[in-house]
């Protein structure tokens, strides 16, 4: 059965990528192969549909998992996706954005020079927000309305732009991170010493060794794409010859949100205040329109601009949180026919030493992540059974779990379906297709630079 349900699930993942690749409607994609999957689990006796509370009938329980996939997108992250692109769109409408950029430019001119260099540089800057706001969609989003302007005007492609935006969320690390609770907890460490002792001396080495692979491969890339006569700048470029017509002040609101997040986060224990990322905007939101209203020098005109940020929130959810939720719908149709507990049983069934199982663990995490989409999910598949098999073949636990842990994540940006690519193409206008496409050469590249600085450096 386990044989037969991991082709089943190989066939699935076939047939699908060809009807994406032939652009069918990739919600719809997802989500029926997700439901197929989820439905022959149950009927085959594998696994009933994973759902909280059941119908009391098999069949409806398929719906009802989706129903729930639904539900727990909109409390864990939907809402926060759907209140960022809000927020975005509301920047762009009252000029902020515009303002930010052109107030940006003229010290970061000498970067015109070099804008590989530019774009480089924004992978650690982004890398540290995250450590502090560890969702990756949210903060692919804030670096959009933010970094992806000011990157655009120094002569960065849209696609290079993209590209380092989804570097910064490379790797999900730091004491607030989902995937390093449960790692940590997994091995017997403090989430802190987990990233102090073993995250860092990782991802410090193989982050400087992909901000030189993203610069040479996005150099190679864009000189391709120009070759091919691809239209690869953005046409939505500030004119630095005229200024905006908006106060100066309004460059800060755009950074508003960062500010908030930084300032009361635990890292920095200023205040004794717990902030949610949603939270954070919807203040952002409230202190731009008191901006609006003394600049305009009237509060009925900030009412129709209410309207702006709906129509941001209406964007995103049919865009980005739909995707992400048939994308789950997905991944938990492979988790329900066995695909992942039939890949650990046939890496660890082998016969290859610890080293050589780790390798091949952390490489097929890499791409089970790039399959699902979500780190977490792929981590939170095979994280549990790690300890079992690190005492088996005599590892200690943390260096077979941690490669892995790293991978996951880097899968995700892979992923076309993944939340932060979805999320920052859809508000960029690019494809998520071809900005996964993009990052996978320097991403396996970097997934063979951690391992082998973990195992053997």
């Amino acid at each position: 059965m386990g044989l037969l349900s991991f082709l089943i699930c190989v066939a699935v993942i076939a047939l699908t990528a060809v009807l994406l690749y032939k652009k069918y409607n990739p919600q719809g994609v997802l989500l029926l192969s997700g439901l197929f999957m989820v439905a022959l689990a149950a009927v085959i006796g594998l696994q009933a549909p994973d759902v909280a509370k059941t119908t009391g009938s098999g069949l409806f329980d398929v719906f009802r998992f989706a129903e729930e996939k639904f539900v727990s997108n909109f409390a864990r992250a939907g809402l926060m996706i759907m209140v960022i692109g809000g927020y975005v769109a509301f920047m762009n409408k009252i000029q902020a954005t515009n303002m930010l950029v052109y107030l940006a430019i003229k010290p970061l001119g000498f970067l015109k020079k070099c804008p590989y260099l530019a774009a480089a540089l924004a992978i650690p800057i982004g890398q540290l927000l995250f450590i502090t706001t560890p969702s990756a969609a949210g903060v692919g989003l804030l670096l959009v309305a933010t970094l992806y302007p000011i990157l655009i005007n120094l002569g960065v492609s849209k696609m290079t732009a993209l590209t380092v935006i989804s570097a910064a969320t490379l790797f999900d690390q730091g004491p607030g991170s989902a995937n390093t609770a449960a790692a940590s907890s997994l091995v017997d460490l403090s989430p802190v010493e987990y990233f102090l002792k073993f995250q860092m001396p990782n991802v410090i080495p193989t982050t400087l060794i992909l901000m030189l692979v993203f610069f040479l491969y996005n150099r190679w890339c864009d000189k391709r794409d120009l070759a091919a006569g691809k239209q690869i700048y953005s046409t939505e470029k500030v004119d630095e010859a005229n200024r905006p017509e908006v106060p100066g002040i309004f460059a800060i609101l755009p950074l508003v949100p960062i500010l908030i997040l930084v300032v009361f986060s635990e890292y920095l224990g200023m205040f004794h205040v717990e902030l949610s990322t949603t939270v954070a905007m919807l203040i952002s939101f409230f202190i731009a329109m008191i901006f609006v209203a003394v600049h305009q020098r009237s509060v009925k005109k900030v009412f129709p601009l209410f309207t702006t940020f709906w129509q941001g929130m209406g964007n995103v959810f049919a865009s980005v949180i739909t995707l992400i939720v048939a994308a789950e719908i997905f991944s938990g149709g492979l988790i329900s026919l066995g695909f992942i507990e039939n890949l650990v049983s046939g890496t660890t069934s082998i016969g290859f030493g610890g080293i050589m199982i780790s390798i091949v663990i952390t490489a097929v995490v890499f791409f089970a992540a790039m399959l699902m989409g979500s780190g977490n999910a792929a981590f939170f598949s095979f994280g549990p059974l790690i300890p079992d098999i690190a005492a088996r073949i005599g590892m200690p636990a943390v260096q077979m779990i941690l490669p892995m842990q790293l991978a996951a994540s880097m899968g995700r940006a892979t992923s076309p379906i993944a939340g932060v690519i979805v999320a920052i193409c859809g508000v960029a206008g690019a494809s998520p297709l071809e900005l996964a496409k993009r990052n996978m050469v320097p991403l396996i590249i970097g997934v063979i630079c951690l391992t082998l600085i973990h195992f053997f450096i």
